[in-house]
């Protein structure tokens, strides 16, 4: 095979004062980078606290030229089913096929001008993965980055719909981390709410991360405060 496959799992704690270092999730992970450039993740994400549960299954495609193709995503929340959808994404056009029992069956398609950074798709090691827009080269600095994303719910539950969002993303420098996973050389990048009215209707606390510094771009550790109040970890890695 030519393909290289990597393989974790974070575990996902509280910061609360009620729930302190006490495990709330996890989310285990598998990135095959093809012989031809292009990139697949797939990810399982369960979150138990705060009610109701989330369960989400992910599988995105990202093609040789960084540009993401299509992505499917599976949401069960407080354990019954949420909706289900696939999207694919090319120059100036996304179209979303989805079912929840919300919404019923939709077909969509959102037509949009210039250039995105990336489909966000809610996974932990996916917004570690999107840092690779950043050009690190020019040090330390912060621009706004233009995403579409399945749901523009902070914790992504709601029924699978094609929605835009941009938010800013900030290179803060190297930092080297030890983790139970390992140590690991990164790089850390913050991302920060700065949009009129918030995402989806409200602000999302700031969300700082630390992230591999070589092509793999792996999430290995980080935190979002405010009144989400978590912190997330990489415990397992296979590459």
């Amino acid at each position: 095979m030519r393909h290289r496959t990597v393989r974790g799992r974070l575990r996902y704690t509280s910061k609360k004062a009620d729930m302190l270092d006490q495990e709330r999730g996890r989310e285990w992970f598998a990135f095959t980078h093809h012989g031809d450039g292009a990139v697949t993740l797939r990810a399982q994400c369960e979150i138990e606290e705060p009610e109701p549960t989330v369960l989400r299954d992910i599988v995105y495609d990202i093609g040789p030229d960084r540009r993401p193709r299509n992505l499917h995503v599976h949401l069960v929340v407080g354990d019954v089913f949420l909706g289900s959808g696939w999207f694919r994404i090319s120059q100036g056009l996304i179209e979303c096929e989805s079912d929840s029992p919300a919404l019923g069956r939709l077909s969509q398609r959102v037509f949009y001008d210039g250039d995105l950074d990336g489909f966000g798709t809610h996974p932990i090691v996916g917004d570690g993965f999107m840092t690779r827009c950043m050009d690190v080269a020019r040090g330390p600095h912060r621009r706004t980055i233009r995403v579409f994303v399945p749901s523009p719910d902070h914790r992504g539950a709601t029924a699978p719909i094609a929605s835009e969002v941009r938010i800013d993303l900030e290179y803060l420098g190297d930092e080297r981390v030890t983790v139970a996973a390992g140590t690991f050389d990164c790089r850390k990048f913050a991302f920060v709410d700065t949009s009129e009215g918030g995402l989806g209707g409200k602000e999302h606390p700031r969300y700082e991360m630390w992230v591999t510094a070589d092509e793999d771009s792996l999430f290995v550790q980080g935190g979002v405060g405010g009144y989400m109040a978590t912190w997330y970890e990489l415990v397992e890695l296979e590459r």
